[in-house]
């Protein structure tokens, strides 16, 4: 496979989109900027061009508009691909999500789904402001009826994007903006979903399981490698999908390994995290060989940029926890 048949993430996003739009007609994309500059991050380029404007959509600047009218579309039989520029922007949105797009199958007794997508780039890394840099997928997790899927890769965000789309589920569809063009993968344009609800393991280990998803599956990969050097088998997990949250594969791996530490750029309280290790807790207690261990961002508003380094979680401090968790054999 040459360089140049390689993508990045927000280009495996874009071939999907292009995929999805191709073979189904009733797939349409809509947010501020993503027809005719082809999104902020241009996700979205070149869709306009080859499916027009009454499939490729600008908005106003109204956040909430963008999820009202990608229910009215999905209730009545279009699949909506939204786009939200930042996370930080999606607030203004939080009413019709929570009170409708979460609750249109179980309001209507089955009678009427919400196959909508609502794509937004999220978490901090590239120095701006604190609106454009938040990571609040506990937030969405926490509401039943949405799912939340963050993938880690190129193949994952193809892959993931186009099971997001033909799912009957309002989705959360989080794109770490941080590693949008950090890596390059050969992803084939074939249509080959990857399932939703499923955890990948990434790498195999025997001593600890190290679980994270989104943009700090980077750091986590960087760490397990380290790890290695020092004779340390650490096993890698990307959660990717949040909600529902595939526990069993990480049960199965824990119970394996006895030791855990979980990673995520989130703050650290009442997380995503809190919940894998309570999860843990309640089900694999006495397959533990210590406790939990969690390496995340702190109770603060994401810093500004000459800050944000220390705000996210670093390898060291990943295999700071993991040494931890060793000596409490």
């Amino acid at each position: 496979m040459t360089e140049q048949n390689r993508i990045t993430l927000v280009e495996a996003v874009n071939q999907a989109l292009h995929y999805a739009m191709s073979k189904d007609e009733n797939v349409v994309v809509l947010g501020e900027d993503v027809a005719v500059n082809g999104g902020v991050f241009r996700a979205t380029v070149g869709l306009r061009e080859r499916f027009g404007i009454k499939r490729v959509m600008d908005t106003p600047l109204a956040e909430a508009l963008i999820a009202g009218v990608s229910i009215g579309m999905a209730s009545q039989g279009l699949k909506p691909v939204a786009e939200i520029q930042f996370l930080g922007f999606i607030y203004a949105a939080m009413e019709q999500l929570v009170s409708h797009a979460a609750r249109m199958r179980n309001r209507t007794r089955g009678r009427i789904t919400c196959p909508m997508v609502v794509r937004v780039p999220f978490g901090g890394g590239i120095h701006a402001p604190e609106h454009h840099s938040e990571s609040t997928e506990a937030l969405f997790a926490h509401i039943p009826g949405l799912r939340v899927v963050i993938p880690s890769s190129p193949r994952r965000a193809y892959g993931l994007l186009l099971s997001a789309v033909e799912n009957p589920d309002p989705i959360i569809f989080m794109e770490p903006k941080r590693i949008y063009r950090a890596t390059k993968q050969a992803v084939p344009d074939d249509g080959k979903s990857l399932p939703l609800d499923t955890c990948f393991t990434l790498r195999q280990g025997t001593d600890v399981t190290l679980v994270s998803w989104g943009a700090s599956i980077l750091e986590t990969m960087q760490a397990a490698k380290r790890l290695a050097e020092r004779d340390i088998s650490a096993e890698v997990i990307d959660v990717a999908c949040i909600k529902p949250l595939d526990i069993d594969t990480i049960l199965y791996s824990v119970k394996k390994t006895g030791r855990c530490v979980v990673i995520h750029e989130a703050a650290r309280s009442f997380g995503v995290g809190a919940e894998i290790v309570a999860q843990l807790h309640e089900q694999a207690f006495f397959d533990l060989l210590a406790p939990v261990k969690r390496v995340t961002g702190y109770d603060v508003t994401m810093p500004y940029y000459q800050m944000e380094k220390h705000y996210i979680p670093t390898t060291e401090r990943i295999i700071s926890a993991v040494e931890q968790s060793m000596e409490q054999a």
